[in-house]
Formats: C-alpha cells, sequence, structure tokens
C-alpha cells in the first residue's frame, strides 16, 4: 500500500470562501499534499478537475497535485441549515435533494458515489453569530462515515468572546487539540453497534476575510489549513498521473476506511502504520480479520508520542512516549490508536486512525 496525505471539505468563491480552485491547488502543493477534495456548497462545480503544477517561472519546486470536486449538501431553506453531508464522487449534483437526508444518502449510491456527515456536532460561537449547524438526523443509514475532526469547527469551541477570535486569528496554531469530544463519543457508539463507520478529517477551509475596525486578517488561509488536519489514505500503487485511474483509487480507500487523520502540524504523521496479523490473514485499517487462534495488533509512528489501544470505545492499553506497540488480541472487537504529543505546552492529539475489525 502506498501513502498519500489528502486534505479535503473547503470551499471556492462558488460558495463562501474567497479562492479558486486554482489558488487551493497552489496552497497545496506548497506545503506538500497529493491531493485535495473541494466541496462547495450546493453545487458541483464542474470543469476543474486534474492535476495542477506550478508554472516554469516559479522558484518553488513542487510535485503536482490532484484536485477533486465533491459538495457540501444541505437544506438551505432550514434556519438553523442543519445536516450537512459531504458528496464525494456522485455523477451529478444532489443539491436538489437536500431536504431529505435519508433520499439524499439513497441517490449518492445511485450515482455511485460515496458521503459522509459533515462536522456532526459543530455548536454555536454566539460572539460571531455563529450558528449550531450540528448534525440532528441520526436515524438515516447507508452513510459511508463521518468528519471525525473538522477543523474550522473546532475554533468555534474556543471563541467565547471577539477579543478571543482576534487572538486566534493571529496565533491559529494554538486551535487544534482534538476532535470534539461528542462527536468522538457519537463515532464509538455507531462502531460499538456494528456498524461500519470510517473516519476521515476536514479542514473546512473557507480563507475568509476578517474585519474589525483597523484590524484585517485572513481566517485562515489555504495553506494553513493544509498544514493541519488531513486525511492519509492508503492506495494501491503510487499515483499514476492519470485523474480517472487516481481518483477512483482515493474514492475506493476512502469509501472502505484505508485512512487515519493525521494533525500535521506539530509533526508530520506521515508513515503511520496500524495492521494485524491472524493465524491466515493480515489486515490494515478499515479491513476484517478473523479471531481465530488470536490477532497481533501493530501499529508504527513516525515519532514518539502516548499511544492509546481503544476496543470497542473503552482505553484497553497506554504507551508512553513510544514508536510502535504491539498488542495480542484474543476477543472480537472494533480495534482503534490514538496518538498524543505536546505541542506549544499542552498535550494534542496527532493521530486517530480508522478500525480494524476483529471479528
Amino acid at each position: 500500500m502506498h501513502e498519500i496525505v489528502v486534505n479535503l471539505h473547503m470551499h471556492t468563491r462558488y460558495s463562501d470562501g474567497t479562492g479558486t480552485h486554482k489558488d487551493i491547488a497552489h496552497a497545496a502543493m506548497k506545503t506538500g499534499l497529493d491531493a485535495v477534495i473541494v466541496t462547495d456548497h450546493n453545487v458541483l462545480v464542474q470543469g476543474v478537475e486534474g492535476y495542477y503544477r506550478l508554472g516554469d517561472s516559479s522558484p518553488l519546486k513542487a510535485t503536482p497535485v490532484l484536485l477533486l470536486v465533491g459538495q457540501e449538501v444541505h437544506d438551505q431553506d432550514r434556519d438553523p441549515q442543519k445536516n450537512h453531508l459531504l458528496v464525494f464522487n456522485a455523477n451529478r449534483d444532489l443539491a436538489s435533494l437536500a431536504d431529505d437526508p435519508q433520499a439524499l444518502i439513497n441517490s449518492v449510491h445511485e450515482a455511485g458515489g460515496i458521503c459522509f456527515i459533515a462536522h456532526p456536532k459543530d455548536p454555536e460561537a454566539p460572539a460571531f453569530k455563529e450558528t449550531d449547524i450540528s448534525w440532528e438526523a441520526w436515524d438515516v443509514e447507508g452513510y459511508t462515515g463521518i468528519e471525525l475532526w473538522n477543523g474550522f469547527s473546532e475554533l468555534k469551541t474556543v471563541v467565547p468572546t471577539k477579543l478571543r477570535g482576534v487572538f486566534y486569528a493571529y496565533f491559529p496554531q494554538f486551535i487544534g487539540h482534538r476532535p470534539i469530544l461528542e462527536t468522538l463519543n457519537r463515532w464509538d457508539e455507531l462502531l460499538a453497534s456494528g456498524r461500519r463507520v470510517v473516519a476521515i478529517g476536514g479542514s473546512d477551509a473557507h480563507a475568509r476575510h476578517m474585519h474589525m475596525g483597523p484590524l484585517h486578517r485572513v481566517i485562515f488561509p489555504y495553506d494553513f489549513h493544509f498544514r493541519t488536519v488531513n486525511t492519509h489514505i492508503f492506495i494501491p500503487q503510487p499515483l499514476t498521473g492519470d485523474v480517472p485511474t487516481d481518483k477512483k483509487m482515493i474514492y475506493d480507500a476512502l469509501g472502505a476506511g484505508r485512512c487515519f487523520i493525521g494533525y500535521d502540524l506539530p509533526a508530520s504523521t506521515r508513515g503511520f502504520r496500524f495492521n494485524a496479523k491472524g493465524r491466515e490473514q493480515s489486515a490494515i485499517m478499515g479491513e476484517e480479520i478473523s479471531v481465530k487462534g488470536g490477532v497481533t495488533l501493530q501499529a508504527r509512528l513516525p515519532k514518539a508520542a502516548d499511544i492509546h489501544l481503544i476496543k470497542d470505545g473503552k482505553i484497553i492499553g497506554i504507551w508512553k512516549q513510544s514508536y510502535a506497540y504491539t498488542h495480542i488480541a484474543t476477543e472480537p472487537g472494533v480495534y482503534r490508536i490514538e496518538a498524543y504529543r505536546n505541542y506549544l505546552g499542552s498535550k494534542r492529539g496527532w493521530i486517530f486512525s480508522n478500525p480494524i475489525y476483529v471479528r
């Protein structure tokens, strides 16, 4: 398997962002991403997918980046606008179905796509007149997964006043700590219920312009977001440069959960691995393996961190400041990894793996 780094869930001038698709692609190249997935609100932008390259005159040497396009679909007539769904790889615009989440999810599958509940918990921020836009339609079925960590939603949890907002506008590196706990708990509950639910991390980048008296600031530039919450995906071979081939590899892997969430600002999470070996088979994140005869779970980290092994939502092992861990699983369960590192004076969530399903 080959690891690529993808930033997903972002907006352009076609909805409520400020940049163009070209701006996003250039920011992605400057930050070393392999691909980005743009998801404007209720519009499927045509004709912009493909590989982007910096011009020959650019002093920066950067590999091309693959830009893909999806949608963030929600009912614009609803107030507040709850139930946002990220739609990837559908072959048509599905915004007209936004008022019925189950019908929307069904249509995503019919269109050959995959879908993820966006910012499941997205609290209000009264100081900035931002309303709560959390997901409420939890009776739906058939979605691929959830956006476990949303970089922009997390901002809303730390800005009780405008003054605090100004601080984070100038020092955004202090925002990121971990997924919102309610979202993390919801994911564990869904997994424990027997569902296969893929977790992804999204930046929700807008590059909004903030004005407060004489102060002006971009909240937050695309390239800042692209250095923070990313989804690392494992595809069967390196990207080929052929858009249809590479697009299929990315969405197949994403839909299967062969990925993890990395908070790459404290340190790059490239190189993290979590796998399982049994008597007759092996598995990586997103896959199933039989418990018969025992299963060896192994994790390797690119740098030392506090490693938590989670089984069915409960911590069953902690390894302090370790590069690796090994655990023999003798019971069925849903096993996943969390890793934490100290950064700017506090412990930050660094890696959140998708689970290995031991059956």
